[in-house]
Order: C-alpha cells, then structure tokens, then sequence
C-alpha cells in the first residue's frame, strides 16, 4: 500500500511538471510582436529561421533603429517593473567574429539589463543596474559569434544566474541582485544598444522575456527531469519514516494535553487586564486621559470621551483645565481690551525698567508682588522679555521644565516664549492643544505597508507585519516561503547549489560535480594530473606530451611517431616534449615532417586551419606563432592584421562623431577598453585587482574598487548574514536589508554588517 502511495506521488509529479512547459501569457513578453518588427524597420528583414514555427529577423545595415513605443514599452514594464525572477530567451546565428548588443532596456545612460556577444573576444556580457544603483558587469568567456545557431537562456532569480547554451547550463554565478524599477521613459533596444551603436549582425529567432526563474525549461524542454532517480525514491521513504516517527510523538504529547485540558475544565478563571502596571477585574471601568476604558474578557476596550458644548455665563469662558479632558468655565478678567481667565497673569515693563505683575482673581486683575528674579548666564542681546513675568530669560529658556499639562503620548515642546504640546509619531490630538492624544490604527485605517503573506497587527504608535504561519521575514513589510536552502534544513548534498522553491527546493550540482543534486561526486575527483583539465566524470584532457586517465604518463613522442624529426636525425623523447638530434658524424639536414608533409630546415609556412597563425622548421621541430603584422607590404593579410586596413568602411566613428579609429586601434571610454575591429566597435570592462576587504567604494575618477574605511561610504559590501542591526523601532535586520526610516518618506536605511547607514532615497529626489 506504501509503494501505491509513493507510485502515486511520482505520477502526479510527472503530470505537473509536464503541464509546467507552457508558460502563463501574462508572464510572458515576446519582443518581436512589441515591437512590431518587420513593420517600417529599416535594416530589418524576415528570414528563414532555425525552426519554421516563429517568424526569424535578419539585422543587417548601420543605419537601423529598432526600438519599443512608449506604449509598448509601457506594456512591458508592467510585467517586468520590480521583478527579482527572469528569464531572456534568444534563438540566433551571430556573424562569425562579429560584436553587437542582443538586447538592452535602457534610459539615457543608465543601463538596466544589456545582453551583448563579443565574437572579437569570445565573451558573453551581461550589463545591469544593482539595488544599490551603481553599474554592474558579469564576463562569461564563450564564442556565439561562430555562423552557427545557439539557443541562449540567461535566467535569474534575485541573486542567482544561470547562462544556458544549447540547452547545456555553462555558467552559475552568484551576483549583486538586478534593480528592475524601470522608468516609464525606460526603452528596450533589440540588436543594438541605442542608435547606430553596438549592432549585432546576423539572425534572431523567439526573443522573449518570462517572468519566471527557470524560464529556460520552455526553450529546452528536456532539462525539466520527470522521472524520479532511486536516490529520490529512497530519499523519499526516508523521509515518510521520519514524519510517521513524528507524528507518533505528536499523537502522544496531545493525548497528555488532553488530559490537562479535563482538569482545566473543573477551575474558574477570571480574566484580568493589566494598565501601566494595575489590574483591572472583569467588568471593571475607569478613566484613562480623554478615554473611557473598560476590561472585557481579558482584554481593554476603550471609548473617546465626547465632550458636550460648555454653557458659560457671560462672566466666564470654556477652558481646558489640567486633569481634566472636557473644557469647563472659568471666570474671566478684562484688562487693556484683552481677556484673562482665573490665574492668567500679565507683566506690564516701564521703560524706567519696574515692572508691575498682574493677576486675574475672581473677575478683577490684581496686583501682585513678582518674584525675586535669578541671574542669568547670557549676553543682555540674548535675553527675552516674557509677556506673563516680570523676570527676563535667556534664549532657548527649557519652559516645559516649569511643568506642563501634556499627557501620555504628547510630548511638550519649548517654543520661543512659551511652550506647547504635541503629539508623537503615529498618534493623533483628542483636543485642539494635544495635551491627549490617540493611537491611530494603521491597520484599520488603511495606511500602513504591509504586503503579501503577512498579517498587520497595531502597535502604539506603529504597526508591524507578522509572517504568515510559515513564512519567514524578507524586510519589514513582506515574507516569503519558508526557505530551507537558509535553514539548513534541505536534503541538497555539501557539493550542490540549494534553491528555494514555492513548497520545497531544488538541489543542482556544482560546477566540477556530477550526480541529482541529493547526492554529487567530482567529475574526475582532482585525478587530472600534469596540467590535464576534467570534462566530465573521470574524463580528462591532457595537455601535450601527456596521456593516460589521469594525464599521469609522458607521452613518448619518439615511440609513437608523433614527432617532426626527418629520418636523418634520432628523435629524443624528454619530458613533456622530444627534440630532434643529430647521430654523431652525420651532416642532418634538420627537416621536420609536419601533417606528413616535408618541411626544409628555416622553411616558414602558414597553417592551412588557421590563416593568421606561421609555423617555421627549426632543426627538426616545428615551432608556430601568431602571424607579425608589417603594415609596409602590400601583400599583407587585413583579416589577421586589421590594424593595417587602410578602408573608410573598416574604420569606426566615435559615438560623439567628432572622432575616427582606424581598424585595430584601441583607446579607453571611461572604464571600458575598446577597440576598432572592421568596423566594430568593441567594449569591455577594464580588469581591477581583487579588493579583499569587507567593505569596498569606487572613488569618483577611478574605475577599480577600494578598501573603504566608512561602511556608509562603500558602494558593496561582503554581507555576513550572522551581522544584523537593530533599527529604529527594535527589529532586527539581515546585513543587505533596506527600508525605509519609520516616521519619514525619504529616509532610506541600510544595514551593512551591523552598521546602520540612511540616507535620502534618490527615487524621492
């Protein structure tokens, strides 16, 4: 019955990873109807594909512009605006040796995502923005630009990349994670970055953009794996034993509690509230400030307290009283046109510098004695005169120190002259001089941020949003599945990538390793010796002069045939090589025979496989090199030596337009290396050493990074999860979280290994 039950898993496994090839039409962006291309595109023309199933585009002529409407491209952006998972898919057949941009979606000079092929320098280029807005580059040193088709697939999820080519996964890289809040003016370019630059040449077929991590599945469908190895059928009885282990322990800790519950049953419990440290009963009210509060079954309801109109006599007037929250009456004086309620006082200075002190009692201003007045500590330009003392005071005088009415939540505020309260960060006035104030309910009222798979739960003052049972944090307002691949808690094998999916995870061998991802070996376990490079499992290329599994074995040149000598000389096998010797008493003419043909001693010849490349015979070895380019004979080959192409055509305009490379220079663009290639242009990144530091900052004229002393002036930073900060309102954050600084709308916040850094929020500028 167990197998039926596991054979039953299997098959619906099978059945959903089938139906999981299509792909949902609102997660997918196919750029060539977006375009509309074939419509009015000059440079552009519908050829025969690599399949006949999707209409296929010849790019061809420099003076093409192929770009997204801003309808369009608004289309586009709201799929892609903000997402952390994609997939660019392309189907093409680059012009041998040629370099050009597939696709870039770009506003200005800011490059979000550019995908370029250099057939000048065998590399696949990834251009794009980081989170922390600066620009960001990834090299993967493979030819496309070989005249033949390539099915290409670059997908990303948040920080991990994967590169497929032809349905092989080439590269696995780990990254800054892409920042896709595209503008509206944001333009998608294809085969070409911007106008007249970076053109590609040659076919493109089914360049799409999917919304989803492992998009490449639907251009190669076979990489999807359907059917289960042993190692996961066995994996999953493990695993099915574990949880029947228990839920046999679960079985029995809820019978016990059971048992506990019955003798709770007998007992009477009555329910308490606790207020700033009383115990309130069942039932029991009071008054708290401007609220009338009540304890209901263990929990405090409170009510706004509704102040009726005051009805004064026309010798008084409504007033607020401490300790009180309703205004009552309160008698009032008439002095100099102005009225005074009871205890209000007045000053009156002469200019012979007395002072008469006022005060309102019952209905009449009464003189009164002032005070002696202190001595104060500040410059006579620096001292007040108040309308209600008669003693002066100095600038910055602390009002609220001689007591203040403001209650909980209401903090005082020294004014110039007097003071005045107002109301903390996310509470609201019960009357008009915010001596009482209210929490308001974020959650209730709607304004608060939480987002998808969380619940908002009011705080004084605040809100916060709680992880759905689970789900665990991502920053302050959103969770995410529980990921196992963080927990330590995945079955993926020490020498495999763990990848977090919707209800579970993936495991994917590492680079060098072979095996489901549960289990993983070595492709060649570190057998590959004398320079020998590991291809797959236990397969080893050798360098020349070695061979055997392992590369272990001095190939015998002499023995074998495989040396140049000519029959007058005596092959001489060395390590790693042979060399050609002449028997003592012998004239040897020292020929090589090379791809069984004879070679004369000091004859120089080009290879036939490749043309730039000569060969000389040297005493019986033939030794080759690049071709030396001697731009003085007319007879020199420009293919192999652009540098000496004297043509209009091969030269290249800088994208200013007031200056010409001839073909084969090379000059610097900001922190690019380029090159004029028949033609081309051709830009890369220019190498910097490694900057072994935790924190690290590109100082404004230089393009390599450095060690930075000050964690908020590092543009990266080498995150270490077991660092967090604690923010504002005591939550913890990873190293790498942001947010935005509560009580502001511009503040953004950084935690970087344990140091807090904010700063304005540049989409606020």
């Amino acid at each position: 019955m167990g197998l039926y039950k596991l054979s039953l898993v299997f098959g619906t496994f099978f059945v959903v990873s089938v139906l999981g090839f299509g792909v949902d039409p609102a997660l997918r962006i196919n750029v060539f109807d977006e375009l509309n291309l074939g419509e009015g595109f000059p440079g552009v023309s519908q050829v025969q594909g690599f399949h006949n199933e999707s209409r296929a585009f010849l790019f061809q002529d420099s003076r093409r512009s192929v770009s997204s409407s801003p309808d369009a491209s608004r289309r586009m952006w709201q799929k892609l605006r903000g997402s952390t998972e994609f997939t660019l898919l392309v189907t093409l057949r680059q012009d041998r040796a040629s370099s050009g941009v597939i696709l870039s979606i770009r506003n200005a000079e800011h490059r979000f995502l550019e995908l370029e092929s250099s057939g000048q320098r065998s590399e696949v280029r990834l251009h794009y923005r980081s989170q922390g807005h600066q620009p960001r580059t990834e090299i993967f040193p493979y030819a496309l630009a070989d005249g033949q088709w390539h099915k290409l697939s670059v997908a990303l999820s948040a920080s991990h990349l994967q590169l497929h080519v032809d349905c092989n996964r080439v590269y696995e890289r780990v990254l800054e994670p892409p920042a896709m809040d595209l503008p509206e003016e944001a333009t998608l370019w294809l085969g070409q970055r911007g106008s007249g630059h970076a053109l590609f040449k040659g076919i493109m077929q089914d360049v799409q953009l999917l919304v989803i991590p492992q998009g490449y599945i639907s251009q190669c469908p076979d990489l999807n794996r359907t059917c289960p190895t042993c190692n996961d059928f066995h994996g999953l009885v493990q695993k099915i034993m574990e949880l029947q282990d228990i839920l046999a322990k679960t079985s029995s800790k809820l019978a016990l509690a059971e048992d506990k519950m019955t003798d709770l049953d007998r007992c009477y419990c009555e329910r308490t509230c606790n207020v700033k440290g009383v115990v309130y009963r069942e039932g029991e009210a009071w008054a708290d400030g401007c609220r009338n509060c009540s304890c209901m079954n263990g929990t405090v309801k409170c009510e706004i307290i509704t102040c009726p109109p005051a009805q004064c006599p026309p010798d008084a007037t409504p007033v607020y009283v401490n300790g009180s929250c309703c205004q009552e009456c309160q008698l009032v004086c008439l002095f100099g046109g102005r009225v005074y309620v009871e205890g209000d006082r007045k000053a009156m200075h002469h200019p012979s510098g007395t002072c008469t002190l006022f005060e309102c009692q019952d209905r009449a201003m009464r003189r009164v004695e002032p005070p002696g007045c202190p001595e104060l500590n500040c410059l006579e330009s620096e001292q007040i005169t108040l309308t209600d003392r008669c003693c002066r005071v100095c600038k910055g005088h602390d009002f609220c120190g001689e007591g203040h009415g403001c209650m909980e939540n209401s903090d005082c505020i020294n004014l110039e002259a007097a003071a005045c309260c107002q109301c903390r960060d996310g509470f609201r006035p019960l009357r008009a001089d915010e001596a009482y104030c209210e929490d308001v309910d974020e959650c209730a009222e709607g304004k608060h941020y939480c987002r998808e798979n969380t619940v908002c739960v009011n705080t004084a003052g605040s809100f916060l949003c709680v992880c759905l049972a689970g789900y665990v944090r991502i920053d302050d307002y959103s969770c995410t599945e529980h990921d196992e691949c963080q927990s330590g808690s995945h079955s993926c094998d020490e020498n495999a990538l763990c990848f977090n999916t919707v209800g579970g995870h993936s495991c994917s061998c590492k680079p060098g390793y072979t095996g489901n991802g549960t289990i993983c070996k070595a492709l060649c376990d570190g057998r590959c010796e004398n320079g020998g490079t590991c291809v797959s499992s236990n397969t080893c290329v050798c360098q020349q002069g070695f061979t055997g599994k392992s590369c272990e074995t001095d190939i015998d040149e002499c023995r074998t045939g495989r040396n140049t000598c000519a029959n007058d000389t005596v092959c001489f096998n060395l390590e790693g090589g042979y060399d050609c010797r002449c028997p003592h008493g012998k004239n040897c003419t020292g020929d090589c025979i090379h791809e069984n043909k004879v070679k004369h001693n000091g004859q120089i010849w080009v290879l036939e496989s490749d043309r730039c490349s000569v060969c000389s015979c040297q005493s019986g070895l033939v030794l080759c090199r690049r071709m030396v380019c001697d731009c003085d004979n007319p007879t020199v080959d420009l293919y192999c030596c652009p540098e000496c192409d004297p043509r209009l055509s091969s030269q290249c305009l800088h994208q200013s337009g007031l200056r010409a490379y001839s073909s084969g220079d090379t000059w610097l663009e900001g922190c690019q290396k380029c090159q004029c290639l028949r033609g081309e242009v051709d830009c890369w990144p220019l190498p910097c050493p490694l900057a072994d530091c935790e924190f690290t900052v590109v100082p404004e004229g230089e393009c390599c990074p450095r060690c930075a002393a000050d964690p908020c002036q590092a543009d990266a930073v080498r995150n270490d999860l077991t660092k967090t900060c604690t923010d504002e309102l005591g939550i913890a954050r990873f190293s790498g979280a942001s947010w935005t600084k509560h009580g502001t709308e511009c503040t953004l916040c950084h935690c970087k290994n344990g140091h807090i850094c904010c700063s304005v929020d540049p989409l606020c500028l």
